[in-house]
């Protein structure tokens, strides 16, 4: 598999759990990251990675951090943000021995989609749908990844939602990350393969910026 495509998958996992992090500390995230996460919940036909994200450049904030994260001087104001990525692999190995959880969670994010289609695609009822999904299925499994962040806004509803539903891009990303042959130890053993790619990657994605 190519490692190119690996690493946007990868980058779709950090990028979830960057906007976990950066809502339940201030309440707020870059929304054009935050509809391409979501939005990669509903690809369930597309033929190739680019597809899923609608591009990779939608994967500009996650593939930054991946290389914040592990580069030479990692960043230590990044620290949730990496274990809430190590967190969302270990998860989705565990969802992934599940496969009647895996078809209802494919069912139910059918339905949801149908209804943002057809009735009403407001972000904070699409939110609560996926979250509700993610309480289903995920939160029943005996490992669950911990939220460290200002109780003012992880007590409220619509930033829970919000961050339930991230992490459910995250296990997306995580499956397809491990479709394409990543794995967790080539985290710490392939670095620099790693950081070489997602560097090509952020000057592909700038390269067709500046031509747009």
């Amino acid at each position: 598999m190519s490692l190119p495509e690996q690493i946007a998958a990868l980058s779709g996992v950090i990028q979830a759990a960057r906007l976990v992090d950066r809502i339940a500390v201030a309440g707020t995230c870059p929304s054009e990251p935050f509809k391409a996460s979501i939005n990669s919940l509903f690809t369930f036909d597309a033929t190739s990675t680019e597809d899923v994200y609608a591009g990779f450049d939608s994967l500009t904030l996650g593939c930054e951090t991946l290389v914040a994260l592990f580069g030479k001087t990692p960043d230590a104001s990044l620290q949730h943000v990496l274990r809430y990525t190590l967190g969302i692999l270990h998860l989705e190995r565990k969802f992934s021995a599940d496969k009647t959880m895996q078809a209802l969670v494919h069912s139910r994010l059918e339905h949801v989609s149908y209804k943002a289609t057809h009735f009403t695609n407001d972000p904070r009822s699409l939110s609560h749908n996926i979250a509700a999904i993610y309480q289903d299925s995920l939160s029943q499994l005996s490992f669950r990844i911990k939220i460290i962040g200002n109780s003012e806004y992880l007590s409220q509803e619509v930033y829970a939602d919000q961050i339930r539903s991230l992490l459910l891009a995250g296990i997306r990303s995580a499956y397809l990350w491990r479709q394409l042959g990543g794995r967790r130890w080539r985290l710490m053993w392939q670095r620099k393969s790693i950081l070489a790619a997602a560097a090509v990657l952020l000057q592909n994605t700038e390269s067709d910026r500046v031509k747009e």
